[in-house]
This record gives C-alpha cells, sequence and structure tokens, in this order.
C-alpha cells in the first residue's frame, strides 16, 4: 500500500464505523487533553480541512509531499492490489483522512517516543536479558535459546560455532547449560572465560525436559530448562591438559583392541588347521616362536605361513606403540602432584592415576566418596519396589574403561593387599573368605574408588601401615 504522507509522533482520535461497510468515520472523543474539533465525512469524497484554504487544497493535488497540520490527505492500495479484485480494493481503501494535529491521525495513539525502534536494537536488548542460555551443539550449527530471569523464552537462533563464540562475549553474564558431548568442553571454556557459569549434563538427563517430537530447537530448550533444576547432576568442566591425556588412553585403548582382535585371529587360523594354542597372550607369544620360527610351521601352507609372519609383525608394531603410551603416561605421573599421590594407593599405577586425574580432575563434582563408586558402576543395581529392597548385580555405568582398569588394578593387588596386617589387609581377608573370587576383587575395586577420592580431596598420600601377617 502506498501512502503520500509522511507524520511522525501522531497520536489519532478517529475510529473507522465498520456498521456501514466502510462508508464512513465516526467521530469519537479524543484526547481529553488535546479537544480537538472531529467531523463526519464519507468516503470517496474530495476531504477539506475545517478552516483549509484554497492555497492548501491546491497543494494536496496528489502529489508526493510533505502534508501541513489541518491538511486532508487520501490513502489508496496500491494499483496491483487494486487489480486482484474490486472487493480487496474496497477492503484496503481507506478513504479521506484529516490530520487533525501533529499528535492524532485516524483517532489511534501514536507509540510514545523512542518506542518504535530499529529491530536489531530491540534483539540486542532482549540478548543482554538473558539468565539462562541452552546451546544444543552441532558439528558446524549450533541451537541456542536464552530464557530470562522469569523462565520465558526470549531468545531463538540457529548459528554457526563462529557466531556462538562472539555471542559469549556479548551476552551478560548468565547460566550457560549444554550436553556433555564433543566439543562442549572447548565451548565451555570459552564461555567461561567471558564470566558465564557453564553446566555440562549427560544427554539421560536432558531427554525427559524435551517436549513433543525431537528437534535441535526442542533440544536446546529442554536443555535450558534442565540446567535449572536444583537436583540437576552435572560433569565437571574440563581443562586442556586433561582433554589431552583422556585422547591419548582413548587412543590406547583402541591399540589394545586392535592387538586383541589380531591375536584372536592368529588363534582362530591355527584352530582351523588343527593346531591348538595355550592361553594367554605371552604364552601364545612363545607358542608362536617355537612354532615358527624352530619348526618352520608344519602343516601350514605357504600362503598361511605369511600370513602369520604378517601378524606377528603387526602385533609387534602394535606393543611397540602401546609401549609407547604407557612410557608417556609414567612421565606425566611423575610430573604431577595429584596422580603421584593416586600411585601410592595398591593397585593403582601409572596408567589408572593418570586415567582418573583426566576423568574426574579432583574429584570436586562428587560430594561423597560413595558417589564416585555409583558413578563409575561399581555399585550393585537397585531394583526397590514396595519398600522392598532387591540388590542385583553392578549397574556397570559411566566411565567403563575406568572401570575396567580399577577391576584389573583390584584383581592384581587384592592377594598382596591381603597378606598385609593393616586394616585394608585385615578388611580384604575377610571379605576373600566369605565372598566370591570375582565378587571380592569388585568389592576392592569400589574400595579403591573410595581411597582415591578421599586422596584426591584431601590432597594427601594414601599411608599404608601394619606389617606382613603371619601364616
Amino acid at each position: 500500500m502506498s501512502l503520500d504522507v509522511s507524520f511522525e509522533n501522531a497520536p489519532v482520535h478517529r475510529r473507522v464505523n465498520d456498521e456501514g461497510g466502510g462508508q464512513g468515520v465516526a467521530s469519537q472523543a479524543g484526547d481529553e487533553g488535546l479537544r480537538l474539533p472531529m467531523s463526519e465525512r464519507g468516503f470517496r469524497k474530495e476531504p477539506l480541512a475545517l478552516g483549509a484554504t484554497a492555497a492548501q487544497a491546491r497543494h494536496l493535488g496528489r502529489r508526493s509531499g510533505l502534508v501541513q497540520e489541518n491538511q486532508p490527505v487520501r490513502l489508496k492500495p496500491h494499483d496491483r492490489l487494486a487489480r486482484q479484485g474490486p472487493f480487496l480494493a474496497r477492503l484496503l481503501y481507506v478513504g479521506p483522512i484529516m490530520l487533525a494535529g501533529p499528535q492524532s491521525f485516524m483517532e489511534w495513539p501514536a507509540p510514545p517516543s523512542g518506542a518504535v525502534g530499529s529491530l536489531a536494537v530491540h534483539k540486542e536488548e532482549r540478548e543482554m536479558r538473558i539468565s539462562v542460555l541452552g546451546v544444543d551443539l552441532g558439528k558446524n550449527v549450533c541451537s541456542l535459546v536464552g530464557l530470562d530471569a522469569s523462565g520465558a523464552v526470549v531468545l531463538r537462533r540457529r548459528a554457526k560455532r563462529e557466531t556462538v563464540v562472539a555471542l559469549a562475549a556479548k551476552l551478560s553474564p548468565c547460566i550457560v547449560g549444554m550436553e556433555a558431548c564433543c566439543g562442549a568442553h572447548h565451548l565451555g571454556r570459552v564461555f567461561a572465560a567471558h564470566g558465564h557459569e557453564v553446566r555440562l549434563m549427560s544427554p539421560e538427563y536432558v531427554r525427559p525436559y524435551v517436549k513433543a517430537q525431537k528437534n535441535d530447537d526442542r533440544d536446546a530448550e529442554g536443555i535450558a530448562e534442565a540446567v535449572t533444576r536444583p537436583t540437576m547432576r552435572f560433569v565437571e568442566l574440563k581443562s586442556q591438559e586433561q582433554l589431552d591425556m583422556q585422547t591419548l588412553h582413548r587412543s590406547r585403548d583402541r591399540l589394545v583392541g586392535e592387538r586383541t582382535a589380531l591375536i584372536n585371529q592368529l588363534r582362530a587360523i591355527l584352530l582351523e588347521r588343527g593346531i591348538v594354542a595355550p592361553q594367554g597372550k605371552r604364552k601364545l607369544e612363545q607358542f608362536l616362536v617355537e612354532l615358527m620360527d624352530e619348526q618352520g610351521g608344519p602343516g601350514l601352507s605357504p600362503r598361511m605361513i605369511t600370513l602369520v609372519a604378517d601378524a606377528r609383525a603387526q602385533w609387534a608394531e602394535l606393543d611397540r606403540r602401546i609401549a609407547a603410551f604407557d612410557a608417556e603416561f609414567i612421565r606425566w605421573t611423575k610430573e604431577n602432584e595429584d596422580a603421584r599421590r593416586l600411585a601410592t594407593i595398591p593397585g593403582v599405577g601409572a596408567t589408572i592415576a593418570s586415567a582418573l586425574i583426566a576423568a574426574i580432575g579432583k574429584a570436586e563434582t562428587f560430594e561423597h566418596a560413595r558417589d564416585l563408586a555409583a558413578w563409575l558402576g561399581l555399585v550393585p543395581r537397585q531394583f526397590t519396589t514396595g519398600g522392598k529392597p532387591k540388590l542385583l548385580g553392578i549397574s556397570k555405568r559411566g566411565n567403563k574403561y575406568l572401570r575396567r582398569l580399577l577391576i584389573h588394578g583390584a584383581r592384581a593387588a587384592l592377594p598382596y593387599v591381603a597378606e598385609r596386617d593393616t586394616p585394608l589387609g585385615r578388611w580384604a581377608k575377610a571379605l576373600m573368605s566369605r565372598a566370591h573370587p570375582n565378587v571380592a576383587v569388585v568389592a576392592f575395586a569400589n574400595k579403591l574408588a573410595r581411597i582415591a577420592w578421599a586422596v584426591l580431596r584431601r590432597g594427601e598420600a594414601f599411608a599404608v601401615k601394619g606389617s606382613l601377617m603371619a601364616a
């Protein structure tokens, strides 16, 4: 619709009477303070203002220009809209109106001064009112939902990671919630550097807060709501050093898995040819030396001899690379004070100590020692109903890599600890006498996790007092 008039700050004091099909404009009381005169006019008639002169009437000869006070103008729909049909043209045709003064236009009150601003200004003001920001992370694009102090949504946006980093600097300090997934710790450190409070959560705890269908915006809104819950459990923000050490452990675990798969394939190849290899990695290695190097591979075709030789070369290379990771863990443990304290615990070496520091830091996230053991899945799974408690096997929740390391360490240290006349030794000996060996190993791993929590929180090394028990 084209408008042939320019006006500003013009509250309006006339209403359109629709009872006659849009044929007239009825007067209304208007602003009590202005006391402006109003009059009845018919549509499609050349308007004349009250007291208008002929010169003023000639000034309005359907030309674009500014209209002075008390001068009538005519608003007409755009020609393209008029061609759509006579009904639409009649509906959009407003007819003659008159500016009753600098503060009135069609008897509708004008917005207060400064209320009409640019969209960018209003958008920036909404962003500055954000108290909670939920971020649903993606590889390239992230979904953002901002809540104000009352919990109402004031921001919905999809932005690239670079834009999210720029937004962190513009926002006033607020709570930032994210799922603990790939890339969350990096963005969390960026937000924390700008004074925001970063809270990371497990995705399984966010899922109940996602409403209706699942999409990125709903996920971000669910994150923003979940992060404000007082009973929510959060993940500690990791430093760059922790992430580096955790990456080394993930790489070592991958190599160990490849070596295990290679050994199992070697056993299957030999078993298909009627050769049964002994159990154990080192025993198999010695068996292959005797079979292939000393005897020349009896019962194997030339192709299989070549294949076994290639698998043995791969095995040796994997051993070399795994040993390099182990050496790095030992070096890092000697340099880190907390890791050195953990290494004083029986059954905890450089590998377990470095993995614990990389995963939980100083264990400040866990209020009690049993919370760490439960997070590692070393406690019985509970299924209680009707007030009748029922405990099953261990829950196997949390970090399975750490749980596996602790169980291996407990299996190796339990016989040694049970022989010592110490509080821990006497407890371990009584446990072994009444429980299955595997149950005793898992219980001892639970005990090691609790001891590790105490060592990290108190900043003290584990002290062993006592002597060797008499047989």
